[in-house]
């Protein structure tokens, strides 16, 4: 089992290199004892970076969670290299942490703002995200109202915490269907936990930042039907370039 070196708490998720040891190694994946990679997971895309060792370094292009945190990578990582330093790609992890703290906020907007409306699919990606909510449509004037909700919020500067707790103490806490806390296997007693202070509550194992403003400004893209009660809304984060 891999330490996920991101979850503990919120400082955690502004790691940028560790080392770790290499514990196992397939044809083009090393899996170490402990990592600050995100593994695509939940919505949000893979981390990226590089693994350094003695004698060279080789690029982490993806990253997957298959009982075990698998690192693939473009290159050869000799046998007898044991301890790896880690680097990540901190451009592009610092873009999904905004994108994915943003992602809670419109969800938590939106099924406040259109009667328990729920996300029912998300994607976090480097330059432009998506939610899928279970609505019919959402018009102009609710797209206005969203954004405008959306950037009052993320200008309030409300500091944002991750700790772990009682799946039986959150439920007390908040409505399973507000944060899909009912979508949950049930045999999962213990849940990491987003918290953005006063404003909502919600089970999530991915990234995330300190504070709303370093969200930066929201700009709705546009929204699609995807079939009946269901619509997907778009939307990117000032400063957020799609990668080369």
């Amino acid at each position: 089992m891999t330490l996920q070196l991101h979850m503990p708490d919120i400082d955690a998720n502004y790691l940028k290199d560790f080392t770790a040891k290499v514990v196992k190694r397939g044809d083009d994946y090393l899996v170490l004892d402990r990592t600050a990679f995100y593994p695509t997971g939940g919505g949000q895309e893979h981390d990226v970076g590089e693994l350094h060792h003695d004698d060279g370094a080789v690029r982490v292009r993806d990253v997957k969670k298959k009982g075990e945190v698998r690192h693939y990578i473009e290159g050869d990582v000799p046998d007898e290299v044991t301890k790896v330093t880690g680097l990540v790609d901190w451009e592009r992890r610092y873009a999904h942490m905004r994108m994915h703290t943003a992602q809670h906020l419109v969800s938590a907007l939106v099924y406040d703002l259109f009667g328990g409306a729920r996300t029912v699919g998300n994607q976090i990606h480097r330059s432009r995200s998506r939610i899928d909510f279970s609505l019919d449509a959402l018009s102009a004037t609710d797209l206005v109202q969203i954004e405008e909700d959306a950037n009052q919020v993320i200008a309030s500067k409300r500091s944002i915490d991750c700790y772990t707790e009682a799946r039986t103490r959150l439920m007390e806490r908040v409505k399973p269907e507000r944060s899909n806390l009912d979508l949950i296997p049930a045999h999962i007693e213990d849940l990491r936990v987003i918290e953005i202070k006063d404003f909502d509550i919600c089970p999530c194992a991915g990234t995330h930042v300190r504070n709303t403003d370093e969200i930066g400004r929201l700009q709705v893209l546009g929204t699609r039907s995807k079939g009946k009660d269901k619509t997907r809304f778009e939307f990117t984060l000032e400063g957020l370039e799609p990668e080369a």
